[in-house]
């Protein structure tokens, strides 16, 4: 009986410098080559073999039997004609669909990516935590998401980096911290690791883990409420760990990389606008250096979210700014997020959840 034998290609997108270099040895070619892919892949964009003109014509065809170096498909782009705002889905080789979004603003254009195919985390105000969770994303997913955009959008156009799409970076610390050193190594052109920046909704072990990785990268917490009882009615996560320990680990994290935290902060009409949420936030930026990113509430109501979620209204826009005046007069940095892309439902999970 004949044997049939399946050829698993390796994927190579997602590999770091070291590991390139190693897997050229293994497989008798010289390390070098390892850095020659690396520079095709994260600097040139390249998605085929043929591309690489600096290898041999066997080279390039023992590589394409063997391996891939396309971790996703890019399924479409919406663009908003109002704002610049660019959505774009992607999807898996499991047939997962993911997003990312470049949102422009003056000279910058941030792009903001996902580590995760939906979110475990259920937060009430968020569409990702109505899809539920599926998986991490692997390195190689976390990484295309930049360099497909950056084909489509322009490689040189893209200014910042925020891991703030699908998912909570830090339960996929491993592909996070790998998709970092590939963003921040010397060979990667034209990404800073001061224009990166993690957002975490608030896992406190691993917000110190990452402190003392030595990536000097930037990181936001989703904060959303300063009080304990309310923001675990609407981010569960926060039963798990408390707002007490998470911003221990942030001031721990600021003394150690000596950055400045920012403080994501989603208006929740009644919930988290009051006067008394004014007076919290002015004691807690009083600790630590930061800075607040007030973001006006996208509705989900095309979800038909159940519960809590079902309740929830956007702070009125004039409220927004007094709140946010009343931080400033306390020497508080605090910018306010224009709504962008709702035309082409660029909140997160919401392209996603219509496909």
């Amino acid at each position: 009986m004949e044997n049939n034998i399946i050829n698993i290609k390796r994927q190579l997108k997602g590999l770091t410098l070291d590991e390139l270099k190693e897997y050229f040895k293994e497989t008798g070619e010289p390390a070098f080559r390892g850095e020659q892919l690396f520079n095709w892949m994260y600097n040139h964009l390249a998605v085929s073999f043929d591309e690489m003109q600096n290898f041999s014509k066997q080279l390039r065809a023992k590589l394409s039997g063997n391996c891939l170096i396309q971790a996703l498909e890019l399924v479409t782009v919406q663009d908003s004609p109002q704002t610049g705002t660019k959505k774009f889905l992607f999807q898996t080789s499991d047939e997962r669909k993911i997003e990312s979004v470049i949102i422009p603003d003056g000279d910058r254009a941030t792009l903001c990516i996902s580590t995760q195919v939906g979110c475990p985390l259920d937060c009430k105000f968020c569409a990702t935590g109505l899809m539920g969770y599926k998986r991490n994303l692997t390195v190689g997913e976390v990484v295309d998401q930049y360099l497909l955009a950056a084909r489509e959008y322009g490689k040189d156009k893209i200014t910042n980096i925020v891991y703030m799409g699908m998912g909570e970076p830090l339960l996929n610390y491993k592909a996070t911290l790998s998709s970092l050193s590939i963003f921040t190594a010397e060979l990667t052109k034209g990404l800073s690791r001061n224009r990166i920046t993690v957002s975490t909704s608030g896992i406190a072990p691993k917000i110190r883990e990452l402190a003392d990785s030595g990536f000097r990268v930037k990181l936001a917490l989703s904060l959303h409420s300063c009080f304990e009882d309310v923001r675990s009615t609407i981010m569960p996560i926060n039963n798990k760990f408390s707002l007490k320990d998470n911003i221990e680990s942030i001031k721990y994290f600021a003394r150690k990389t000596g950055s400045r935290i920012t403080f994501e902060y989603t208006m929740l009409k009644g919930i988290n606008d009051r006067k008394e949420d004014v007076k919290a936030l002015i004691k807690l930026c009083s600790q630590i250096p930061s800075k607040i990113n007030i973001i006006p509430f996208n509705s989900i109501a095309h979800m038909n979210p159940g519960g809590i979620s079902a309740t929830l209204e956007p702070t009125p826009l004039k409220e927004i700014e007094h709140f946010a005046q009343q931080l400033r007069d306390n020497n508080i940095t605090v910018m306010i997020r224009e709504t962008q892309g709702n035309d082409i439902a660029a909140a997160c999970g919401q392209l996603a959840a219509k496909y």
